[in-house]
């Protein structure tokens, strides 16, 4: 099992990127899937969940109103849709199957690097 993400890059604030997760070997309709993120020197911390039923069940106070998180069930794909991007965003960031959208972390990829630098 691989989960793959991709879409990051260099932006300038307030820009916008769009992450995207993929798999091999499962299927990502059948799993709860978080995005979490990691800075040098700082702890992984969730960005948000996405439930199998397509409910978002978590969103991080730090990206309120600016990340969504969707699922294309025919693309077996979770969307990471990143707007008015601050530096404080630079990180990386990767997708992991999350058992009850609570940090629970199954299977993981490698992440994809964020940086927001004007």
């Amino acid at each position: 099992v691989q989960l793959q993400a991709s879409g990051g890059g260099l932006v300038q604030p307030g820009g916008s990127l769009r992450l995207s997760c993929a798999a091999s070997g499962i299927n990502l309709n059948y799993y709860n899937i978080t995005w979490f993120r990691q800075a040098p020197g700082n702890e992984r911390e969730g960005v948000s969940c996405i439930s199998t039923g397509d409910r978002t069940t978590y969103v991080d106070d730090s990206v309120k109103g600016r990340f969504t998180i969707s699922r294309d069930k025919i693309e077996h794909t979770v969307n990471l849709q990143m707007n008015n991007l601050k530096p404080e965003d630079t990180a990386v960031y990767f997708c992991a199957t999350d058992r009850s959208c609570n940090g629970n972390v199954g299977y993981r990829g490698k992440g994809t690097q964020v940086t927001v630098s004007s």
